[in-house]
């Protein structure tokens, strides 16, 4: 996990964190040149193994949002300072202005990935949702999915389009209450990762998915 705690001077609370496009394989340098720009980065890393034909593995430290960093800057201010770096393409937003990533899914994802393995999944918009009720990602909200022996919970960033799956304990989930857990009974439109109070009216799920004899997910596709 990577990330820059420096930034520019400047009034913090106009300070706001942002997504930044950046060319394939760009990720890194991106970051780097930001912080000798004294810019504060964010850059989620995950390790994987790749093997070249009969080399020997290495392990890589890869970006957890393929092209996407997170920087936390005053707009107004430093906008130019971000777009002018080599590899950057845009800071992410709805085609007329840039849109803020709420500071505690930054912290959350910061605090949580530390002591979680996750991995980039392919974005879904669908499926039955469920609440992480217990450690440092309690509070986000997401997609359960089984993955052989298993369970993951597939974690949403709406505004970039990107997904993480992040192993997890069934005890620490809970349905989002309104979402169907029985398959075939519910199609729903996953938004992007929450941190928020919840915990009203849950219902919780270990009995409930070790009983649905599901092989692939848990919840309607």
């Amino acid at each position: 996990m990577q990330h820059n705690p420096r930034s520019v001077s400047g009034d913090l609370s106009s300070r706001h964190w942002f997504a930044v496009s950046t060319l394939p394989r760009h990720e890194k340098r991106v970051s780097e040149l930001l912080v000798e720009r004294e810019v504060e980065t964010f850059l989620p890393l995950y390790s994987a193994e790749r093997r070249w034909k009969k080399r020997t593995p290495i392990t890589l430290d890869l970006p957890l949002f393929p092209t996407y960093i997170f920087v936390r800057i005053d707009h107004h201010e430093e906008k130019r300072v971000v777009l002018d770096v080599p590899g950057t393409i845009s800071i992410v937003g709805n085609g007329r202005q840039a849109i803020p990533v709420p500071s505690g899914e930054i912290e959350t994802l910061r605090a949580g990935l530390n002591s979680r393995r996750a991995e980039p999944h392919p974005y879904l918009a669908i499926g039955d949702r469920v609440i992480i009720k217990s450690g440092l990602l309690a509070g986000l909200d997401g997609v359960l999915v089984r993955r052989k022996n298993t369970f993951r919970v597939i974690l949403a960033v709406e505004l970039i389009m990107r997904s993480i799956s992040v192993e997890i304990d069934l005890s620490e989930l809970a349905l989002v209450p309104g979402w169907a857990t029985q398959a075939n009974t519910s199609m729903a439109h996953c938004g992007c990762i929450s941190h928020g109070d919840r915990s009203a009216d849950l219902t919780f799920l270990p009995s409930r998915i070790e009983n649905s004899g599901l092989s692939i997910s848990l919840g309607s596709r």
